[in-house]
């Protein structure tokens, strides 16, 4: 029996079976709007199988999309019933402190990874989540206390403005270039997302640690999501590399309010 995550994100919906920190399968889809309540079901029995459904032992979901969140909720109450569920929301119970101007504003992916990072590894520590959309800086300080982050644009989601507003550029993969400086204009948008994102990562996160005022030796910087592989090789300033921080962080999060 495992607990099934789902990181509900504006580009893609990340799926896990977890037990103990452990995923044991996973699966990445397209977050689509449109879908149903009995979409997200028939979508989810022909991903997983109906056997790995059948051993689904619980539900934790969290969500950047009020409106796939609504069919989810609606999915769960009519087809899985029967196991406990958490979705995580204001007034779930994560374990730490969220010191922000409004807690509510902040995703509910974010404290997934704060959860996460401060359990695992305890702070000060930094979670940069390379999603397709947007790019997340989380800070947890030494108190064990979520107190704010940054947001970028996602490397997928810069690609394609530029593709779309370049008259001259097109879309292309997302893959290392040659060397920094390109020969052409395929490798030339590869060098800015590769090599620029990571010279940016790596700002910020001097900066960040600059401001939490602690040495540098001291902070946990954790890269995670399905894009940070195409970073990590470039920067310099992680600790460790956690692909799936934010279900683990859903797992305790669904502990801390459903067992007692």
């Amino acid at each position: 029996m495992s607990l099934l995550a789902v990181n509900i994100g504006n580009s893609h919906t990340v799926l896990g079976l977890i037990a103990d920190g452990v995923v044991s399968a996973d699966w990445r889809v397209s977050t689509l709007e449109h879908r149903t309540a009995d979409e997200w079901w028939a979508l989810l029995r022909g991903t997983m199988g109906d056997p790995l459904v059948a051993g689904i032992s619980g539900v934790v979901v969290c969500a950047t999309v009020p409106s796939v969140l609504h069919e989810w909720r609606e999915m769960i109450a009519r087809h899985l019933g029967s196991v406990a569920s958490v979705v995580v929301e204001p007034g779930v119970r994560s374990g730490i402190p969220i010191l922000m101007d409004n807690p509510r504003e902040v995703g509910t992916d974010r404290i997934a990874n704060a959860v996460a990072a401060v359990t695992l590894h305890g702070g000060p520590a930094i979670v940069v989540d390379f999603g397709g959309t947007a790019t997340t800086f989380d800070v947890v300080n030494a108190a064990g206390q979520y107190v704010g982050g940054a947001i970028l644009p996602g490397i997928e989601l810069s690609l394609e403005a530029l593709g779309r507003r370049g008259a001259q550029l097109r879309k292309v993969e997302l893959a290392r270039p040659r060397s920094v400086i390109a020969k052409n204009t395929v490798e030339a948008l590869q060098s800015g997302m590769v090599f620029g994102v990571a010279a940016q990562v790596e700002g910020l996160v001097a900066r960040i640690i600059a401001e939490l005022d602690v040495p540098t030796d001291e902070v946990t910087v954790i890269a995670t999501g399905y894009l940070a592989e195409f970073v990590l090789g470039e920067s310099k300033c992680f600790s460790t590399h956690s692909p799936w921080l934010t279900l683990q962080g859903l797992e305790l999060i669904f502990q801390r309010n459903v067992i007692r």
